[in-house]
């Protein structure tokens, strides 16, 4: 893959994404909040302060000098849970997105570029898969295949292969009547080279950009299984089922510290993956010449 260049300013296509991305400021300020909060959560074991499992004080007792978010309602610490939950709920993002993302480029590819009975098969697979509503088939997976974190990281992964795949394919059709494409073809260059190191590379930018999106449902998505049941499993903690126990009136008017920073947290990564992904995809326009 040839450097592009900017011919105002004879700039490498990454130092022009990079630019345009920092004319985004919230996307910006969200990539700190997003480092902050991925350390956060790596850091998990360092910075919480009690055993996340363990019950530490009193039933639902609120925020004190002890317990920075109070405990829940069986006496563990609130904010140790809520950095074990951020763990989960990355590594569910992140996990699932890896899983749909790499089936559906391998499919997108094979696709795109065989064409014929292959590209038809693929595509009509796609088609079968995109045709069942969404959260349906996630729900239905979820009670076949049982809950638990393993399992809804390979649900939410093989679900959200069809999108990727497809806008491969559709980069590919593109792509392999390309000039330089053609001459790797004409120099005897071997069908694998062609895919992974002439195509791939060129249409890695718009894959990225819906990753980061997926990543952003992929964790919205986890909240709500966990939430009604079906995902991360207690005593594991989750953002999901940690608002599942806040669920009556009383909870809901007398203690908020039970459901407001775990709530708020979804809330604010999906907020933050969101940023990041709409300029990724503003950046990576190939018809913004600033």
């Amino acid at each position: 893959m040839k450097k592009q260049k900017n011919p105002r300013g004879g700039e490498t296509y990454p130092h022009i994404l990079i630019r345009r991305f920092r004319r985004h400021k919230l996307a910006v300020v969200g990539s700190w909040l997003f480092a902050a909060i991925l350390l956060a959560a790596l850091l998990a074991p360092l910075i919480a302060p009690y055993d996340p499992n363990a019950i530490v004080g009193k039933f639902s007792s609120p925020p004190t000098r002890q317990f920075l978010l109070g405990t829940d309602q069986i006496g563990r610490e609130v904010f140790s849970r809520l950095l074990y939950a951020l763990r989960v709920s990355l590594l569910v993002g992140f996990a699932s997105t890896a899983i749909a993302v790499a089936i559906g480029i391998v499919l997108g590819l094979v696709s795109g570029y065989f064409g014929g009975w292959v590209d038809m098969l693929i595509m009509r697979v796609t088609d079968m898969v995109m045709s069942f509503p969404y959260i349906m088939l996630v729900l239905v997976a979820a009670a076949i295949i049982g809950p638990g974190l393993t399992n809804i990281i390979l649900i939410l992964g093989f679900v959200n292969w069809p999108s990727v795949a497809r806008l491969v394919r559709g980069n590919v059709l593109s792509l392999k009547e390309s000039e330089f494409v053609q001459n790797s073809v004409v120099q005897g260059m071997p069908t694998r080279f062609l895919l992974f190191s002439e195509i791939l590379p060129n249409t890695i930018a718009p894959v990225l950009v819906y990753a980061t999106s997926s990543i952003a449902v992929a964790m919205l998505d986890e909240a709500a299984l966990s939430f009604l049941g079906l995902g991360v499993q207690p005593p594991t903690a989750s953002l999901g089922n940690m608002l599942n126990g806040a669920q009556s009136l009383t909870i809901l008017t007398s203690k908020p510290w039970l459901w407001v920073p775990p709530g708020v947290l979804i809330v604010l990564l999906v907020l933050i993956v969101s940023f990041i992904g709409d300029a990724l995809r503003d950046a990576s326009d190939p018809h913004d010449a600033r």
